[in-house]
């Protein structure tokens, strides 16, 4: 099992949105901090996968396709748009899959790849937000339209069924 962090715009959408991966075991709701200068929290997520079932570019290739990450809005200081990689090899391997991803698509993401700091969980309400009530109106004005992107655009990383869990 390999992690890493995750953290681009409401960690309610981020987490339902690696939820419904294959290979993710686990996503872990709440706010990262990296080293300084970056050292203030930032919602975000830790998603634990299976390197052998999901590879962690595809894993980044699905994150900058479900948040803003072109876009340098007032709220990046909330919703700073990043991937905390929890050791050197795995922030260099995430460097190269951004940089791929930039060439594919001939876009140039504000997404920066920091060392993983801390992390603080969000309140137990507010964990597996989707999963637990996916009609909550939140839910379907901003995380179903998510889903909908990931089904078209990475279908063979969706889980069979299409739903996401915890």
């Amino acid at each position: 099992m390999e992690r890493i962090g995750l953290g681009g715009g409401c960690h309610w959408c981020t987490e339902a949105v690696f939820q419904a991966l294959i290979g993710v075991i686990r996503v872990d709701q709440g706010f990262i901090a990296a080293p300084a200068p970056d050292d203030s929290l930032s919602e975000a997520v830790i998603v634990s996968f299976d390197p052998a079932a999901i590879a962690l570019v595809d894993l980044i290739g699905v994150h900058l396709a479900t948040h803003s990450s072109t876009s340098a809005h007032a709220l990046r200081s909330r919703y700073r748009s990043a991937i905390y990689a929890f050791d050197a090899p795995q922030g260099d391997r995430a460097q190269a899959a951004l940089a791929a991803h930039s060439g594919q698509t001939g876009m140039e993401f504000v997404t920066r790849v920091l060392t993983f700091g801390h992390f603080s969980p969000s309140a137990p309400r507010y964990r597996n937000y989707y999963a637990t009530d996916p009609a909550r109106p939140f839910c379907q004005t901003h995380i179903d339209p998510k889903l909908a992107l990931l089904r078209q655009s990475h279908a063979a990383l969706f889980r069979a069924g299409g739903s996401s869990g915890p």
